[in-house]
């Protein structure tokens, strides 16, 4: 089973060190507790929204190339677990089956 809160942590933990900074830096200017951001980190606690974001401002990177390197990540898993097909990963992106500005989509008729 690929689990999103562990390869999250590990992409947290990734680009705070690849930055140079301690928990502790990253847990002054998120303004998140120390010990909460290790056991996101580590995997053992799930991180929602808004910390996401106060963790990603403080790491000064953006959230969608965070959530980018989790889906690459999961996508790997998946392959190496049996979960995905190989010609999965190149499958067409969920954004362009949106449907165009003007289209109907539902009616309540």
């Amino acid at each position: 089973m690929v689990l999103f809160r562990r390869i999250l942590g590990d992409v947290l933990r990734n680009e705070r060190m690849h930055r140079g900074l301690t928990l502790r830096e990253v847990s002054a200017d998120a303004r998140v507790s120390l010990g909460y951001i290790s056991e996101i980190e580590r995997g053992q606690k799930e991180a929602s929204s808004e910390l996401l974001a106060s963790l990603c401002s403080a790491l000064d990177l953006p959230l969608s190339d965070v959530l980018r390197e989790v889906s690459d990540a999961v996508a790997v898993e998946e392959l190496a677990q049996g979960l995905r097909r190989v010609d999965a990963v190149t499958a067409t992106p969920i954004t362009s089956a949106r449907p165009a500005p003007g289209d109907v989509v539902a009616s309540a008729a």
